[in-house]
């Protein structure tokens, strides 16, 4: 975890370390927003550049099955 200086200004700046990691640049956008008790802040990044970032992911997941009540389909559900 890094530590940062809050400048008379309000400004902070983002440690080396954690710029490589997230692949920030300069000059790049991102939103700051309150969260809680703390501050976060998102990288915008443009949707055409994240095209095959999650090339391999395995997307597979275990369904819940279907509505089946004594092996009869439920029509409609009554709540």
């Amino acid at each position: 975890m890094a530590i940062v200086t809050i400048s008379p200004k309000f400004q902070v700046v983002i440690p080396q370390s954690i710029r490589e990691v997230m692949g920030i640049r300069s000059g790049e956008k991102a939103h700051v927003i309150p969260y809680r008790n703390r501050i976060e802040i998102i990288p915008v990044r443009d949707v055409r550049k994240l095209r095959g970032s999650l090339k391999g992911i395995d997307t597979s997941f275990d369904r819940v099955g279907d509505r089946v009540t004594d092996g009869q389909r439920v029509s409609s559900v009554k709540i």
